[in-house]
């Protein structure tokens, strides 16, 4: 087996754990505090900024790479659920973030996309890691809104970013899971809406 073969293989393996899939990982493979589990009567997930650099109508796709991007890839996946942990299918899950050199695309569609979820509540996006830049922690934006429903605006963060703890936003409820994989990462963050 060649080494491009193991890497896919070992992203393959991380990006099902991502999903929810047993693989076996270690204790501890996640850093710091993963996504809690949903239970009944789970709190919603907390709201923040969307910050200056939102632009509406994303286009529809869940690979949000685009030629010459460098840095390590990463599959973000996860689930929409309600407060009682149901999965919320059709739910609109919009992705948007710095690039790989820590720039936001206010012309194009570089490093944005949507998509609804699945019957299960699932959505997965490939991008890229973004960027750090001056002020700011390595983070995604999102917004996520079930039909007809509210719109939440947050935001997802890297765990063990030194950045963290000099980043005035960050919030720990919102780290997502995030797990080594060769050169790329496997991130899951599961979204739960304030509807029963």
């Amino acid at each position: 087996m060649n080494g491009d073969e193991q890497t896919r293989r070992r992203f393959l393996t991380a990006a099902a754990a991502a999903a929810g899939m047993s693989v076996g990982f270690p204790d501890g493979v996640f850093g710091q505090t993963p996504t809690p589990e949903c239970t009944d009567a789970d709190q919603p997930t907390p709201r923040q900024t969307e910050g200056p650099f939102y632009k509406p109508r994303s286009p529809l796709r869940a690979d949000l790479r685009a030629p010459g991007m460098k840095g390590p890839g990463v599959e973000l996946a996860g689930r929409v659920l309600t407060r009682s942990c149901k999965p919320v299918p059709g739910a609109l899950v919009d992705l948007w973030h710095c690039d790989d050199n820590g720039d936001y695309d206010a012309r194009g569609d570089r490093c944005r996309g949507h998509l609804f979820a699945d019957a299960g509540g699932g959505f997965r996006f490939r991008t890229v890691r973004p960027a750090l830049y001056p002020g700011r922690t390595r983070h995604f934006h999102v917004k996520v809104q079930a039909l007809r429903g509210r719109i939440l605006t947050t935001q997802l963060y890297f765990p063990d970013e030194p950045q963290n703890a000099r980043d005035g936003l960050f919030r720990r409820e919102l780290l997502m899971r995030v797990a080594a994989a060769g050169t790329d990462y496997a991130a899951r963050f599961d979204f739960v809406l304030d509807i029963a």
